[in-house]
C-alpha cells in the first residue's frame, strides 16, 4: 500500500479544496508514491514527533495543523519547522496536513466536538456559499442508470444526509449526423428521434471535472448534451462550526464543569451570563471567534471555542455565554478522527495516536 492511498482516504472525508484560501494543507514534505510502513497521527509536528515516528517506524506523519504554514525563503534550520523539514528529507517521512478542510467538512472536527458535548439535530453553523452545481445532462433511456450510477461515484448527488438524489425527465431528443459521424442510435443524414432521459443532478463545484469525466466515460452518444449551472443555494454540509441541541436544559455550572472535563482542560474562560440554563449549543474548535456572530443570530445559548479576544466577552454581552476552552483542548479530537478513518479502511495498517504532548501553552 502506498501512502497516497492513505491521503485519499482522509481526502474522501476532508477534501482539500474546503480549505480556506489561507491555508496549506496537504502533503507539506515528502513523497506520497512511496510504500507506507506505519502512519503517527498528532495535533501538531515538532521534532520530538517526528523522533517518535522513526522510532515507530512510520514513515507517515498525519497532523491536523500544517507545518509549513508561512513562506519561508531557505531552509537551515533556524526554527522548529525548518528543523522539522529537515529531519523528514534526512528520514525519508511524508507530512501531511488536514486543517480547515476537516474543520469545514461534514463529520469533521466540529461534528465530533458536537457528538463528544452530547448535541442532538446538529447543523453547520455558516454554511459555504456559491460552492454548488447542478448537472443537467441528456441520456437515451436505456443508459440512464449506467450513467446515474457513474455521476454519483464521482461525487454527484448528495444533499445532507442523502445520496443518489437527482431528478429524472423523459422525453424525446431529435438530432440528425453528419458526414464522419459515428452515431450510437440513428443513420447519417437522418433527422433521427430518441427516448431520453434529462438526468439533474447536484455537485460541489471543485468535483465538476472528475464528474464530468466519470459523465463522458460512460455516455454513449459521440456528443453527449449536458450543461452545469452555478446555484446560489448554500452547502449546509460545508462550512464553518455547527450547532445542535442538548438532550434537555442543563444548568449552566454543570456544562462549564462537563465540558472542562470532556476536553481535559485545565481552566475554563467564559462570559458573564444571566441565564441558569444552557440547551442550544454552537461550536468551532480552534479559532472560532469569527462566528460569535452568527451563534447569536442562530439563538445559541452558549458558544464553545479554543480563542477568543478579551473585547470578545464584551461582543456578547448578555445574550449568550461564551466558553473559550483552548486550541489544542478544542482540536485534539482530531486524532481520533484520523484513526478512525484510516484504521477503518486499513484494519491492519499500523497506525499509531502520538504520546508526545505539543501543546505549546502551559498553565500554572
Amino acid at each position: 500500500m502506498k501512502i497516497k492511498d492513505i491521503l485519499t482516504e482522509i481526502e474522501r472525508l476532508a477534501p482539500l479544496p474546503l480549505q480556506e484560501s489561507f491555508d496549506n494543507a496537504g502533503v507539506q514534505v515528502g513523497d506520497a508514491e512511496r510504500e507506507a510502513t506505519g502512519a503517527l497521527i498528532c495535533l501538531d509536528v515538532t521534532e520530538a514527533v517526528a523522533d517518535e515516528a522513526v522510532a515507530k517506524g512510520c514513515n507517515l506523519i498525519v497532523s491536523h495543523h500544517p507545518l509549513a504554514f508561512k513562506p519561508f525563503k531557505s531552509l537551515t534550520g533556524r526554527t522548529y519547522v525548518e528543523r522539522c523539514l529537515i529531519k523528514a528529507c534526512r528520514h525519508d517521512l511524508v507530512i501531511y496536513a488536514a486543517h480547515t478542510n476537516l474543520d469545514n467538512a461534514y463529520g469533521g472536527v466540529n461534528y465530533r466536538l458536537a457528538e463528544l458535548a452530547g448535541l442532538r439535530q446538529v447543523r453547520t453553523l455558516s454554511p459555504q456559499k456559491d460552492a454548488l452545481l447542478k448537472l443537467a445532462v441528456f441520456v437515451p433511456e436505456a443508459r440512464a442508470e449506467a450513467v446515474r450510477s457513474a455521476l454519483f461515484d464521482a461525487g454527484a448527488g448528495h444533499v445532507g444526509n442523502y445520496d443518489a438524489c437527482s431528478f429524472n425527465l423523459t422525453g424525446e431528443g431529435t438530432f440528425r449526423a453528419g458526414e464522419g459521424a459515428r452515431p450510437f442510435c440513428g443513420e447519417t443524414g437522418k433527422l433521427h428521434r430518441e427516448r431520453e432521459v434529462r438526468i439533474e443532478t447536484i455537485l460541489p463545484a471543485f468535483r465538476k471535472n472528475a464528474v464530468t469525466r466519470a459523465l463522458l466515460a460512460v455516455h454513449p452518444y459521440e456528443e453527449p448534451a449536458f450543461d452545469f449551472y452555478p446555484l446560489s443555494n448554500t452547502w449546509n454540509t460545508a462550512g464553518s462550526g455547527v450547532i445542535g441541541e442538548l438532550p434537555e436544559s442543563e444548568h449552566v455550572r454543570h456544562f462549564l464543569s462537563r465540558i472542562r472535563t470532556l476536553l481535559k482542560a485545565d481552566g475554563l474562560r467564559h462570559s458573564d451570563y444571566p441565564g441558569t440554563s444552557v440547551r442550544r449549543i454552537a461550536v468551532c474548535g480552534g479559532s472560532g471567534a469569527f462566528l460569535i456572530p452568527e451563534a447569536m443570530a442562530a439563538g445559541a445559548d452558549a458558544f464553545i471555542t479554543g480563542e477568543a479576544k478579551y473585547n470578545d466577552f464584551y461582543d456578547v454581552e448578555d445574550r449568550m455565554l461564551l466558553v473559550v476552552a483552548g486550541h489544542y483542548e478544542t482540536e485534539i479530537c482530531t486524532k481520533d478522527i484520523f484513526f478512525d478513518v484510516i484504521s477503518k479502511r486499513f484494519p491492519t495498517f499500523a497506525v499509531q495516536i502520538s504520546n508526545t504532548d505539543s501543546n505549546p501553552v502551559k498553565y500554572l
